[in-house]
């Protein structure tokens, strides 16, 4: 791949777009498909390294702990058994750069659950340390969390003598979007197992062409909703000239005329409705409130005015009866009462004379009489309050003449006038005579003219009203077709250049990318019979896919039909690494998150020849749990740095530095050595073996290099060095005949290092077995094996 950077796609189509011969129209339209692109942010002067990743309650990490890198290219191997809190660290980088981790995307809530560490309960954080090339002093940013959700944190990012700056200051998210330096075993997964069509968008996001399946996609989704616009539009006016044809009225045949034809007469439209807006809206709001008008009801003035009736009788006869008399006399017989009771010695009635004798006799008689002629006088003043009580049912009858009917000259208004005036009607016979007259004639008049009003409101609302309101909405409707149409035409002549344009660029930009791919493919499956061909990306809308050409011994095959796992995954790191080491990227640094998995031994150690090639000028840093790639880096003698994480109790996770087994052999064996409270007797058996290890792990290495080279396969060579149980067998299987015995063996040691080579062997040999005399100082026989061990490491 060229070392110039590309101009941005965007440009790129914009400046063929300036050159087309399309319409203004369309040109603008294409063109408000592509986003302005956010500059990148100022002050980065060069490629940002990884310098430590730290995490605490996060993920399978409690306690803080910090995984500290080389800010620089090479490569780092980070080691551990599954569940160790290895990948924690790649997860806590990825989270604290782009706010999110792959392996949950459109998964269910319950994936997300287990973000927070479960041992430890302080507020969560995870932070990287990054250097700037051409900046002396770190900057390191920093995500928290202060609530119980995912999204409850926030982004800082520190700076010796600076303030707090926002991420987006430092690392552009366009950036990290179009040249993402992360991938995860997830990742790898997703792009080969998922549909053509998401293969085809992983790809073409990784490759930067994602601004053109965007802009297609927009485009379309624009189409389709002005081409439903119209089609709804063809619908409606369908349907409502099929009401419109059944009503009878003359304005509805004016309407299907102006509907029928290719295209709606909408002018005609408008004027018929506008003049249906300007019927008398006062009149139908007439016709409303005679539909709701309420006269007298006939059957409770009915009752009322019998009441009043009877009442008015009982009345009568109270008043010119017994019962008037009764009342009459009761005072005169209590005047005369009285005045026997003041003169009690005059018998004779002061009225009549004598004869007439007002004795205790006559008084007793005089009593009876008044209280007979007391219950006669009650059932008058009885029958006065019922009368009254009757005036006023009947009055309370008698409503007030509407307001709407008070200025009214109708025959309507004057009849309820002369109901109104019922109510001052004194006499009871006359007020009852009137009331009934006057309630029939204006309730037969109320019940008339409602129902007039409901026909002649059923006729205009029930007939051409609701035809009106669906003549409206297929004006709207037409009026928003008539509008789409142009614009249709402008998205598809869009579409059609922007197809014929994409298809170029993708092919001009995806050239240099598939180039690296292939030889990236040929370093991982060198010995696959699969030949990967060119790559590219073909169709658009639900069309989108794939083309992979491949080959399986020089014959053509369809390369997701043939690709074991393993050389799916392959595939998928061949296309991940020419866009993540892309130039024009400012990320100095990978971390790829267990690559390993589902690869055979030779795809291993194809995959170490990968990391090798991108490490000189690129940080990269990868997680594995599997001890194939150490192998095959120590194998291959790949610089490398080795750090193994271990997670105890509680998620206490340590990172240590750990180099080749040789080393760790040694210093295992320095430290028996030096330590003063081991017993001789034990260093003395001990230490041999401890550096026989020593020499084993260096003879390892040369003897697998040896055996490949010879064209043994993996399996072959593992099999080999297992039958192998000897110091002398392995040192003659890395550099002499495997079938010299153990004499002539150490006879071409010497030969190659010295005598004290094959004394050392022969003392390791024999502490293997038994208690060797002792022979010099235990750190001399240590000195002595790193010695050869370097020695042949070396060769």
């Amino acid at each position: 791949m060229s070392d110039q950077p590309h101009p941005s796609l965007r440009d790129l189509v914009l400046g063929r777009l300036a050159a087309s011969s399309l319409a203004p129209a369309v040109r603008h339209f294409v063109a408000g498909l592509l986003p302005e692109v956010r500059a990148r942010s100022a002050g980065q002067a060069g490629p940002v390294y990884l310098r430590s990743i730290s995490a605490a309650g996060w993920r399978g990490i409690g306690p803080a702990a910090t995984l500290d890198l080389t800010p620089g290219p090479g490569l780092t191997v980070v080691a551990g058994r599954n569940g160790s809190g290895k990948s924690s660290f790649a997860e806590a980088a990825e989270m604290v750069l782009t706010g999110e981790n792959f392996r949950w995307q459109d998964r269910t809530q319950i994936w997300k659950q287990g973000w927070r560490n479960l041992h430890d309960h302080t507020a969560p954080q995870v932070s990287v340390q990054l250097c700037l090339d051409g900046e002396n002093d770190p900057l390191t940013i920093r995500r928290s969390w202060h609530g119980d959700g995912l999204d409850d944190s926030r982004t800082v990012v520190h700076r010796p003598g600076v303030p707090e700056q926002d991420p987006r200051e430092v690392i552009d998210a366009e950036d990290l979007s179009l040249y993402r330096p992360f991938l995860s075993y997830s990742e790898l997964g997703a792009m080969i197992n998922g549909r053509m069509s998401a293969l085809h968008d992983a790809l073409a996001q990784i490759l930067g062409l994602d601004l053109l399946s965007d802009a297609d996609n927009e485009a379309r989704a624009r189409a389709k909703k002005l081409t439903d616009t119209v089609t709804g539009a063809g619908d409606l006016i369908r349907a409502v000239i099929a009401e419109l044809s059944e009503s009878d009225d003359p304005r509805a045949a004016e309407a299907v005329a102006a509907l029928s034809g290719r295209h709606p007469d909408l002018d005609r439209l408008r004027a018929l409705l506008k003049g249906q807006v300007e019927t008398d809206g006062a009149e139908l709001a007439r016709l409303r409130r005679l539909v709701g008008l309420e006269g007298p009801d006939p059957r409770g003035v009915a009752r009322a005015v019998a009441r009043l009736r009877e009442a008015a009788a009982v009345a009568e006869d109270a008043r010119f009866g017994t019962a008037e008399d009764a009342r009459q006399l009761i005072g005169l017989l209590e005047r005369a009462l009285d005045h026997h009771r003041r003169h009690p010695q005059s018998a004779d009635c002061p009225v009549c004379g004598a004869g007439s004798r007002l004795d205790e006799i006559w008084a007793l008689r005089a009593r009876e009489q008044v209280e007979r002629l007391q219950r006669e006088a009650a059932e008058a003043q009885t029958a006065r309050t019922g009368l009254a009580a009757a005036e006023r049912a009947v009055r309370d009858l008698v409503q007030p003449v509407p307001g709407w009917l008070q200025d009214d000259a109708s025959p309507l208004a004057s009849l309820w006038y002369e109901w109104a005036a019922c109510r001052d009607v004194a006499d009871p016979r006359e007020l009852a005579d009137r009331i009934e007259r006057v309630a029939a004639t204006l309730a037969d008049a109320c019940r008339q003219l409602s129902e007039e009003a409901a026909d002649r409101i059923a006729e205009q609302d029930g007939r051409w009203q609701p035809l009106a309101l669906r003549l409206a909405e297929c004006l709207r409707d037409a009026e928003k077709a008539e509008a789409a149409r142009p614009l249709i035409k402008q998205i598809k002549d869009g579409r059609a250049w922007l197809k014929n344009v994409t298809g170029e660029l993708r092919e001009e930009r995806l050239r240099p990318f598939a180039d690296q791919s292939q030889t990236i493919w040929k370093l991982l499956c060198e010995r696959s019979s699969v030949s990967l061909g060119s790559i590219s990306l073909a169709g658009t809308a639900n069309q989108r896919k794939v083309v992979l050409d491949a080959s399986v011994d020089t014959i053509d095959a369809p390369a997701f039909g043939v690709m074991s796992q393993g050389e799916l995954h392959s595939l998928a790191l061949s296309l991940f690494l020419p866009r993540a080491t892309h130039p024009d990227s400012p990320f100095g640094f990978l971390v790829i998150d267990d690559p390993v998995q589902s690869m055979d031994p030779e795809k291993v150690e194809g995959l170490a020849r990968v990391l090798q090639l991108h490490s000189r000028h690129r940080q990269v840093v990868v997680f594995t749990h599997d001890t194939r790639l150490q192998q095959a880096i120590r194998q291959l003698r790949v610089p490398a740095t080795i750090m193994q994480v271990s997670r105890q109790t509680d998620s206490v996770v340590r990172v240590t530095r750990t180099d080749d087994p040789v080393s760790l052999a040694l210093g295992e064996a320095r430290a028996v050595a030096s330590d003063r409270n081991v017993p001789q007797d034990v260093a003395d058996r001990v230490l041999p073996q401890m550096c026989r290890g020593a020499l084993e792990a260096a003879y390892l290495e040369p003897a697998r290099r040896r055996l490949r080279a010879d064209g043994h396969s993996h399996d072959e060579v593992e099999a080999r060095i297992g039958r192998t149980f000897k110091l002398t067998e392995l040192a003659a299987l890395a550099f002499y005949d495997s079938g010299m015995a153990p004499a002539d063996v150490l006879a071409a040691v010497a030969q190659d290092h010295g005598p004290w080579a094959r004394t050392l062997i022969e003392r390791c040999n024999a502490g293997a077995h038994q208690a060797p005399a002792p022979s010099g100082a235990p750190m001399d026989l240590v000195r002595e094996t790193e010695k050869l061990a370097r020695a042949v490491q070396r060769r």
